[in-house]
C-alpha cells in the first residue's frame, strides 16, 4: 500500500512545483524529498513530474493522480478533525508575502485578532516590496498592489486603490494651490519611488503625467515623510496617509483628479483547487476587514466630507 507520507510530499511539490520550495514547507531536506518521490514513482511504476532545469511539472500520469489523491488526502483531513473535536480549528503554519508599507500599516496590527481566533495557527508574515514567486519560494499566499495581469495564479480583490494628490498645509501656504494640471510644471512634485509617471484620470478620461522635482529617491517612505514636510506635491494611496487627512497633516489637491482605477490590493494564491482552509479563512478575513469602503477612509463620515479639499 502506498505510504501516506509519500503522497502528502508530492501533493506539496505538485503545489510548490520545485523541490526546495516543498521542503521547505515541509520542514525537511530536498534529498528526503526526492527520495520519497522516487520510492512513489518506483511503487507506482510511472513518472509523476516532469524536471527542468528550474520548474518541476505534472506529467499525463501525474496530473491525474494529483487530482485524485488530493481529494483523499483532503478527505482524510476533514476526517481526523471530525473525530477530533477540531473540524472548526484551522492549524498549521500560513506564509505570507506583503508589500513593506501595507503590512506594516493594514496586515500586522490586525493578526492578533486573527490568530487569536484561530490559536492553533502560525504565521510567517514577510515583508517586501518586491513581487515574490510565491510558488518558488514556498508562500500560501501573497498580497500585491498592482494592475493585475494574466497569470497561472488565482487572484481575488480585496479593495480598490484610491491614489490622489495631496501636500501638506504648509507647502500650499508657501506655493500656493494648483487649480489644473498644467500648474503643476511651477511646482515641486515628488516622483514614485520606481520613477514611473503619474497615471491619472480627470474630467477628460486618463491619461499620463511625469512630475518634476528636486527630490528622487528609491523609497516610497522617503516620498511619504516628504509629502507630510511639505516638500511638494505627491500621488499618495489613502491606504498610506488617511490618518494625515483626517488630522489635516496633508490635504487633497485637484480633487477632480485621481490616479488609475484599475489598481487594486488582491489576495494572490497557487491554485483555486483544493484551497487549504488556512488560506480562506486569511483570505476572508481580509475582505471583511477592508470592506466596500476601506476604513481608512471611513471616519463616521463620507471621505469627501472628512478630507478637506483645496
Amino acid at each position: 500500500m502506498t505510504n501516506l507520507g509519500d503522497l502528502e510530499i508530492f501533493i506539496k511539490v505538485a503545489v510548490t512545483g520545485n523541490m526546495s520550495a516543498a521542503a521547505r514547507s515541509l520542514g525537511i531536506s530536498p534529498a528526503v524529498v526526492s527520495k520519497h518521490i522516487k520510492r512513489l514513482e518506483e511503487q507506482l511504476g510511472t513518472r509523476l513530474l516532469q524536471r527542468t532545469t528550474r520548474q518541476i511539472g505534472l506529467t499525463d500520469a501525474g496530473r491525474g493522480f494529483y487530482d485524485r489523491v488530493a481529494n483523499v488526502l483532503t478527505g482524510i483531513e476533514e476526517a481526523e478533525q471530525f473525530v477530533s473535536g477540531k473540524s472548526t480549528e484551522i492549524v498549521g503554519t500560513l506564509r505570507i508575502s506583503a508589500p513593506t508599507s501595507f503590512g506594516r500599516l493594514h496586515i500586522a496590527p490586525h493578526l492578533t485578532t486573527f490568530m487569536r481566533a484561530h490559536p492553533l495557527l502560525s504565521i510567517e508574515l514577510m515583508l517586501s516590496d518586491d513581487f515574490a514567486d510565491i510558488i518558488a519560494e514556498g508562500y500560501d499566499v501573497a498580497i500585491r498592489i498592482s494592475e493585475l495581469k494574466d497569470s497561472s495564479l488565482v487572484a481575488r480583490k480585496l479593495v480598490q486603490v484610491r491614489r490622489i494628490l495631496c501636500a501638506s498645509p504648509s507647502y500650499i501656504d508657501r506655493f500656493g494651490i494648483p487649480e489644473k494640471i498644467e500648474d503643476l510644471a511651477n511646482h515641486h512634485c515628488l516622483a514614485p519611488h520606481n520613477g514611473e509617471p503619474w497615471r491619472l484620470e480627470g474630467p477628460r478620461g486618463p491619461f499620463v503625467y511625469r512630475p518634476a522635482g528636486r527630490l528622487k529617491t528609491n523609497s516610497s517612505e522617503v516620498v511619504r515623510e516628504a509629502v507630510i514636510a511639505g516638500l511638494g506635491i505627491a500621488l499618495r494611496s489613502t491606504w498610506d496617509i488617511g490618518n494625515e487627512l483626517k488630522e489635516g497633516r496633508l490635504v487633497r489637491v485637484m480633487p477632480e483628479y485621481e490616479g488609475s482605477r484599475n489598481v487594486s490590493v488582491s489576495a494572490v494564491y497557487p491554485s483555486r483547487q483544493h484551497l487549504p482552509p488556512k488560506i480562506r479563512v486569511f483570505i476572508e478575513y481580509l475582505a471583511e476587514l477592508y470592506g466596500s469602503v476601506p476604513y481608512w477612509e471611513r471616519h463616521g463620515q463620507t471621505s469627501s466630507e472628512a478630507w478637506q479639499d483645496y
